[in-house]
């Protein structure tokens, strides 16, 4: 324990954590959703509903459990919090395991939505150790990590899921556990303790960290359309593994070589592409061009007949992603740099009331256009939903840039 505290903090400490831990979340994404049909034996319409609430429960918890848990960390350090919330992710993937029914299934996403919190004291954790001029640089290896864990966490778990549905859920806690000791031998403490604050549950409130927006007028306006962004981007993530299974009949090797593919696609657009992309297109029209791309690739998920369409939609759809980074720029831009956490919070905690919400609606539409007694019959019915969602979020946008309070914000600072 005292050699570990002993060594430098460093980002890269962080780096190995978050791959290991989005490692272990995508290895069991393409099997979790069989693990539920086979508990409704075989029902998938009703298994749809029970994975909306199962995906829902889990943001409800991460909702309200990541600003306190990122105020413990405030108070204890970053190190402890995120060695506890590491082991409740790993004891959710052995409930998972062994889960003899559905209802522990429920018990498990409970308890690693509550855990989820790692992220947050992740994400402090860099701020703590890199300086204001070089987080973006930072964060940005953050997002590398993310892109390394779902590459290859979804191809591992959709392999391990046709030798046995359940072995991914025991790989995934392998994989965690291993994260567990190296945090506990090797991750050192990055917020020393005369720096720490006591806690308070004033700053722990999720509720009350959004009201923060109200401040920004333009960050506002921004986020009411990240909002209903990331609705219909979760939407599409809900689905995923129940659509392609029940249109083309993938099975879950297939199902991970296809996240893969999404993963490589975000590590290639994110990493490299962006900064060009949004050089020639400005970020504003970066963010329209990458919303309204996005809308038409999801009509395209909806609509494809033939299994093979997927993954070239998948390539131009990788594209689509310039709109994250854009509106990310933009609403920076709006924030003075002593509220940027603040604000950050605050868009985490939208982004958490969508991945509630999201996966409810694109689950149970999706169950109820392929019942056996359906008015008709429409599997694509939730891209269909989540293509609206976007073109309404790139309308939001345009008039956004319309009303001119960006362009007035700026002029103001300058």
């Amino acid at each position: 324990m005292s050699d570990s505290r002993a060594r430098t903090p460093a980002v890269g400490f962080i780096f190995v954590t978050l791959v290991m831990l989005v490692l272990g979340f995508g290895i069991v994404v393409p099997v979790l959703p069989g693990l539920v049909t086979e508990f409704e034996h075989g029902n998938v319409a009703q298994a749809s509903h029970d994975y909306g609430w199962l995906v829902a429960i889990f943001a409800v918890m991460q909702f309200v459990a990541s600003p306190i848990l990122g105020a413990l960390s405030d108070r204890f350090g970053r190190r402890k919090i995120i060695l506890v919330a590491l082991a409740g992710t790993g004891l959710d993937y052995l409930i998972m395991g062994f889960a003899p029914n559905l209802g522990w299934l429920f018990a498990a996403r409970l308890v690693s939505g509550v855990t989820a919190g790692a992220l947050a004291a992740c994400n402090a954790y860099i701020a703590d150790v890199t300086p204001p001029e070089k987080r973006a640089q930072a964060f940005g290896l953050v997002g590398a990590a993310f892109g390394v864990g779902f590459v290859l966490g979804p191809a591992i778990g959709g392999l391990a899921g046709q030798i046995n549905l359940r072995l991914p859920f025991f790989a995934a806690a392998g994989c965690v556990g291993l994260n567990w000791l190296y945090g506990l031998a090797v991750l050192p403490e990055s917020l020393p303790p005369e720096k720490r604050r006591a806690f308070s549950w004033r700053r722990a409130n999720p509720v009350g960290s959004l009201l923060l927006l109200r401040k920004f007028k333009g960050v506002l306006d921004l986020a009411g359309m990240q909002f209903v962004f990331m609705f219909g981007s979760v939407m599409l993530q809900s689905i995923w593994v129940l659509y392609t299974a029940y249109r083309y009949h993938w099975q879950t090797g297939q199902v991970g070589v296809s996240l893969a593919l999404v993963g490589v696609m975000s590590m290639i657009v994110q990493g490299r592409l962006v900064k060009p992309i949004l050089g020639w297109l400005g970020e504003r029209r970066g963010l329209l061009v990458g919303l309204v791309l996005s809308g038409l690739v999801m009509i395209g998920y909806g609509m494809a007949t033939q299994g093979w369409m997927i993954y070239a939609l998948i390539v131009a759809g990788g594209f689509g992603g310039i709109a994250g980074p854009a509106a990310q720029a933009l609403i920076t831009r709006e924030v003075p740099g002593d509220e940027q956490g603040a604000v950050q919070g605050s868009l985490a905690g939208l982004n958490s009331l969508a991945a509630i919400f999201a996966p409810m609606i694109a689950t149970w539409s999706f169950g109820y256009f392929i019942a056996a007694d359906t008015w008709v019959h429409l599997p694509g019915i939730a891209f269909f939903e989540a293509a609206a969602l976007l073109f309404v979020a790139a309308a939001m946008a345009w008039k956004s840039f319309r009303t001119g309070h960006h362009a007035r914000s700026a002029a103001a600072r300058a």
